[in-house]
């Protein structure tokens, strides 16, 4: 296809994940918590068990390429024990009301800042830290880093470049309407392709629409300002820009036909071989659906990435930053080889580079397939929440009800919008009556 034109753009990035519950407190007191020193200092040996949420790096044997180059640089570990879980989210919630949620383990959304002390071992002094990775704020309390991000994502919209081709779209859309105007373009003259997926059945790709935020206003303190206002769903706000293309283009009929039979592998599959032309994922996204691509007899070369449709002050922006945070169990009895695991993932293990995101570590390289994209941009850090009101947006998410990060929130927008029963406008109000009610209720 012809080259679509490019325009200057300026990299956001995500904020804090939005607390959906509070965990049973049966972790460690304070005094349970032992210095840096203690998971740093002598040689790594016995046997430990890592949690992981990459269930299918599990199944096709990289995690076991992974523990074999780990225990050749550490010949005194016995064992590492990988735990892939599906319900990643859900099932180490429910663990951690134990002791036993693994020796290292990815930090799940619903832990509150205050609460890391009491589940995680502290891995060092954040300031000093962030001298070597990236997105430490997202999982730091009191000036202390609790979890060290193992990739970091932009975030964007994944989409095939021959059915853009086909549909004879040439530039990237710079507004929601425009955006629209390509995904008619799309059912109008690429038949038997869903211009966009929503993967609604399967929940989490819809609730990925969330880290979003940031982009239309290029604000770094977007989250932090949204605790100030009753009505985030008004006055051009993000959120009413994002959830207002997502309500426009299911009212549209744009997205799949029968949202509750999407299905999430199928997708990769649909995408790459052009019987899909969008999906708002990250940019970790992005070689899955090149393999699914070449697996199908397509190239990779046919994926492509793409700002999402919007601009400030006539540029682009997106969110980047830290996906999951890996964390030491506070309760391990190996904590010494736990932390060495999240050292070696993360400065030896290539993990970054093979899903093609953003290395955690300041001089890491960039991947080729987000060069052209990073080349164009202004990577951005959000600020983190003032002292003393780290958990505000969480606790005000919670008290509303809303619980941005749970995919029931926008699946009730799709099917507002398909069914035709409320108007965008009704559904905003809702939402903003609700967030206002959060903020009242948390004393905001």
């Amino acid at each position: 296809m012809r080259s679509i034109r490019r325009r200057r753009a300026v990299l956001g990035t995500t904020a804090l994940l939005s607390v959906t519950a509070l965990l049973t407190a049966c972790g460690g007191s304070d005094d349970d918590a032992t210095s840096q020193d203690s998971a740093s200092a002598g040689t790594p040996s016995g046997s430990i068990t890592v949690l992981t949420w990459r269930t299918d790096l599990v199944k096709d044997g990289t995690f076991d390429k992974y523990v074999t180059a780990f225990k050749a640089k550490y010949p005194d570990v016995k064992d590492v024990k990988v735990e892939g879980i599906t319900d990643y989210e859900g099932e180490v919630k429910t663990r951690m009301s134990t002791d036993d949620y693994g020796d290292v383990l990815a930090i799940v959304g619903s832990v509150k800042p205050q609460q890391f002390q009491q589940f995680f071992e502290p891995l060092g002094d954040t300031a000093e830290m962030s001298k070597t990775y990236r997105w430490l704020n997202d999982k730091s309390y009191e000036g202390k880093a609790y979890g060290i991000p193992v990739v970091g994502n932009v975030q964007g919209i994944v989409y095939n470049k021959k059915v853009f081709e086909q549909a004879g779209i040439t530039e990237f859309p710079t507004t929601p309407d425009a955006f629209i105007a390509d995904l008619q373009a799309i059912k109008d003259k690429v038949p038997g392709t869903d211009p966009l997926y929503t993967n609604y059945k399967d929940s989490w790709p819809v609730s990925a629409w969330e880290y979003y935020r940031g982009i239309p206003s290029a604000d770094p303190d977007y989250v932090n300002e949204m605790t100030t206002w009753d009505a985030p769903w008004a006055d051009g706000h993000d959120h009413e820009v994002i959830d207002g293309l997502l309500f426009d283009v299911a009212s549209k009929k744009l997205i799949e036909a029968d949202p509750t039979t999407t299905n999430w592998e199928q997708s990769k599959q649909l995408l790459g071989t052009g019987k899909i032309g969008t999906m708002l994922l990250g940019s970790w996204a992005i070689p899955q659906m090149q393999a699914a691509a070449v697996a199908a007899g397509n190239s990779a070369d046919d994926i492509g990435y793409m700002p999402f449709p919007a601009q400030k002050d006539g540029k682009f922006h997106a969110t980047a930053g830290g996906d999951y945070n890996l964390a030491i169990n506070i309760h391990s009895d190996n904590k010494v080889t736990a932390r060495a695991w999240i050292d070696w993932f993360n400065n030896d293990s290539g993990y970054s580079e093979s899903q093609v995101g953003l290395s955690p570590l300041i001089d890491g390289a960039v991947p080729a397939a987000l060069k052209d994209f990073t080349d164009q941009a202004e990577l951005i850090t959000p600020n983190p929440a003032p002292a003393g009101k780290e958990s505000l947006f969480s606790d005000i998410d919670t008290a509303s009800g809303i619980i941005l990060t749970d995919a029931g929130y926008r699946k009730k927008i799709i099917d507002d919008a398909r069914s035709g029963k409320r108007t965008k406008q009704q559904v905003f109000d809702d939402l903003n009556k609700a967030w206002a009610k959060g903020r009242a209720e948390a004393g905001s």
